[in-house]
């Protein structure tokens, strides 16, 4: 495992010689896939610590580097802030486990799976019940560019009412959810919360997921000053996204959070 050049950032340094994160390089299939796993894993346990978790409620979900159609997922009803990389479920897109032993969450097998299938470029997908997605999801409205987070999804989100608050078990109401999801970055499912979709990591899709509630709680917290929101120009907006919208810049802002949670969580490696 190698790390690799990456496309230049408004951040990578000039200066030569200086350590700067990179995505690594696999040489087989099963070091990428352990690598994902870890990763999944991570994530589970920083939505556990950002209080993400909601019952039973939130799946994470990543693509095995091999096998196409199967994917890794959290175990139902499983705390978030217990799950390990042995724990992992690898379900296929008929939600039958293939390898763990404990039961997968029905809704979130038709909505993920749903999404993997209709979106082949999508290698990890996020949700949870979070109070201020939640919140936000219930007004069916997209997102306005009022800061730079905001408008690191100008033009990339989607508003999708299908469905919009029931509980999604059968198949074909998750088939018209993952049609609407399209290619974008995340979508927010009215009057049910945020979805996420990472096309080269776990990490990205963890951080857009994150970086999309923080969102929704600054122009739930704009909005209730009563004055009128000051938007960024399109021009600037569209600029803000070609920056700091991209899959690496996801990959590098969840870096240190992983770093932060391999130091006070080492368990979860096991």
């Amino acid at each position: 495992m190698n790390a690799v050049p990456n496309p230049r950032s408004i951040y990578q340094p000039e200066q030569a010689g200086l350590y700067f994160p990179q995505p690594p390089q696999f040489a087989t299939a099963a070091q990428e896939r352990l690598h994902r796993k870890q990763r999944l894993a991570a994530v589970c346990r920083v939505f556990a610590k950002l209080r993400y978790e909601y019952g039973f409620a939130g799946h994470v979900t990543v693509r095995d580097p091999e096998h196409q159609d199967l994917y890794w997922t959290n175990p139902f009803a499983m705390d978030f802030g217990r799950v390990r990389v042995s724990d992992l479920l690898l379900v296929d897109h008929d939600g039958q486990v293939v390898e763990g032993k404990w039961a997968v969450n029905r809704a979130g097998f038709v909505l993920h799976a749903a999404i993997h299938r209709a979106n082949p470029h999508v290698v990890a997908s996020c949700h949870a019940h979070t109070t201020n997605g939640m919140a936000w999801a219930a007004l069916g409205r997209k997102l306005d560019p009022i800061t730079q987070t905001a408008a690191s999804f100008y033009g990339d989100h989607a508003l999708i009412t299908e469905e919009a608050g029931a509980v999604v078990v059968e198949r074909s109401a998750g088939q018209s959810v993952a049609a609407a999801f399209g290619h974008n970055k995340i979508a927010i499912h009215q009057n049910h919360g945020l979805f996420s979709a990472g096309r080269e990591s776990v990490d990205e899709a963890a951080w857009w997921f994150i970086a999309a509630e923080r969102a929704c709680e600054i122009q739930l917290k704009a909005e209730a000053t009563g004055q009128p929101l000051k938007l960024i120009p399109p021009e600037a907006a569209a600029h803000s996204s070609r920056h700091l919208g991209t899959p690496f810049i996801a990959w590098l802002h969840f870096q240190p959070i992983y770093d932060a949670i391999c130091r006070s969580d080492p368990d979860l490696f096991d």
